[in-house]
């Protein structure tokens, strides 16, 4: 797969991810994004530090999401960035997009993913 970069200004999502222990960064992908939807190995860059990151395209149907976004969480990042532009390079896709059985499945697979990822160079 060809990196795919996105950029565009942070909106506030659901705040999901911070419930779930990984708060992401969301950019509107509404049929802006070349991509497959998935989870894929990112990086991020925001004010010109450049963050390992990993990152969800797609309309989150475990829980009961319907808008297509790029959700980003980024490593060792501490803060907001709430109206901030980031800019996503996605240059590993990993896994599909899946329904969960529970809140509790999907936070236990975005923290594999997360292993998986730190491990990849």
């Amino acid at each position: 797969m060809e990196p795919v970069r996105i950029e565009g200004v942070v909106v506030p999502g659901r705040r999901l991810g911070r419930e779930l222990g990984f708060p992401t960064a969301n950019l509107s992908a509404q049929g802006e994004v070349a991509a497959e939807d998935g989870v894929y190995a990112s990086w991020a860059e925001v004010d010109g530090v450049r963050y390992r990151a990993m990152s969800n395209l797609g309309c989150n149907p475990s829980v009961g999401g319907c808008e297509r976004r790029l959700e980003t969480h980024l490593f060792g990042f501490g803060g907001s960035l709430y109206g901030r532009q980031m800019t996503v390079v996605l240059w590993r896709k990993i896994r599909d997009e899946r329904r969960f059985a529970s809140v509790e499945e999907l936070r236990a697979q975005i923290a594999k993913d997360k292993e998986y990822i730190l491990k990849l160079r």
